[in-house]
């Protein structure tokens, strides 16, 4: 079975969307990083779409307080959002993950841009994201070393059954975001356009088909 890839929507640029649609199978859209117009830009998406709405703690952009950024990424449920990204660190999180899943999946994110983890605290970050009522787990952590990418690796066999998208960031991270798919993650995450990358180490969507294509999968 070809691997899901998700197009992370970083600009409003529709002719990227265009491009890369027959490439991806659901788009993530990054409210924080498109800004004002994002809602114009969902109301066009022919496909499945992620809304993700990231703090600057977490790497993400958004500029205002807390309050009005979890207002902001809730109004993707009546826009049709299929999953709403939230993190594990987002206060009050038991109240937005309820809200989030009346109307959508809820994909519960953790991300650490200085490091992986040992294998055993990566675990249970995963154990906390399914405590608090994930629909997928999301782990990403900075790698430094060839051994990372395995770290984030093994946990899919660590959780058989469970929904999870784990990777890791950087060029040393490369390797864990194209096999990710293969040892069971939901889905990897790709730039719409070479030079579009939205995270250190993330290939676009035309490389992912490149190598998938290469390995005859």
């Amino acid at each position: 079975m070809r691997p899901q890839i998700c197009g992370v929507i970083a600009e409003d640029e529709p002719r990227a969307i265009a491009a890369a649609e027959p490439l991806v199978d659901l788009f993530e859209l990054r409210i924080d990083l498109v800004g004002q117009t994002w809602p114009a830009v969902a109301r066009n998406l022919t496909k499945p779409w992620i809304a993700t709405n990231r703090p600057r703690a977490e790497g993400g952009r958004w500029n205002g307080g807390e309050t009005d950024r979890q207002s902001e990424l809730l109004k993707a449920l009546s826009l049709g959002a299929a999953i709403v990204d939230v993190e594990l660190a987002a206060p009050g999180l038991d109240i937005l993950v309820g809200a989030v899943k009346k109307k959508a999946r809820c994909l519960v994110s953790h991300h650490d841009f200085a490091a992986t983890p040992p294998l055993e605290e990566l675990e249970k970050i995963i154990e906390r994201q399914i405590a608090a009522g994930a629909d997928i787990c999301k782990v990403v952590t900075a790698a430094a070393s060839l051994d990372d990418n395995f770290k984030l690796l093994k946990l899919y066999a660590k959780f058989p059954g469970r929904k999870i998208v784990a990777f890791a960031m950087g060029l040393a991270g490369v390797l864990s975001r194209v096999l990710a798919p293969l040892a069971g993650a939901e889905f990897a995450y790709a730039s719409l356009l070479d030079g579009k990358e939205s995270a250190p180490g993330q290939l676009s969507a035309a490389r992912f088909d490149e190598i998938y294509r290469l390995l005859q999968i």
